[in-house]
């Protein structure tokens, strides 16, 4: 008998600065597969690596960034933002240099400054990307949202 509860799946995401541009514009990429729209990079995290494995291996991924992690902004964990089904996202923020591709889930990729966002975004990516303009004006993270 399998006593293991059932449990969100386990996601991260990031929101890459890009260094080596003036005023660090941010990395979004286009969703290849459902739901489609700007997103974060990220991804679901493979069973034996750390959360900060996994969101170095997925900026890698849908990037072909490096990536240095410089924080945790927070945990997402909303049971609807994912229309797929509930995930509990660590968000952290990293920074890069160089030219973005996209490659593996990402169909496109751009850069974004932080108050010329995409009107739509996948996810609750909205929502992160108002926490983490308020994180990068004011140096205050989220609040908990209970």
């Amino acid at each position: 008998m399998n006593m293991r509860p059932t449990t969100p799946l386990i996601t991260v995401d990031l929101v890459i600065e890009l260094i080596d541009r003036t005023h660090a514009p941010i990395v979004l990429i286009e969703r290849k597969y459902p739901p489609h729209g700007w997103a974060l990079p990220g991804g679901f995290v493979d069973v034996g690596e750390t959360l900060e494995q996994a969101a170095i291996r997925e900026a890698k991924e849908e990037t072909t960034l490096d990536v240095t992690l410089k924080s945790l902004l927070g945990c997402y964990s909303s049971p609807s933002r994912d229309e797929r089904g509930h995930t509990v996202s660590a968000v952290y923020i990293a920074t890069a240099v160089g030219e973005p591709h996209a490659e593996d889930d990402a169909a496109g990729v751009d850069l974004f400054a932080v108050d010329a966002l995409p009107e739509v975004m996948a996810f609750d990516h909205a929502l992160i990307m108002a926490d983490y303009k308020n994180y990068r004006l004011n140096g205050c993270v989220p609040p908990l949202r209970i």
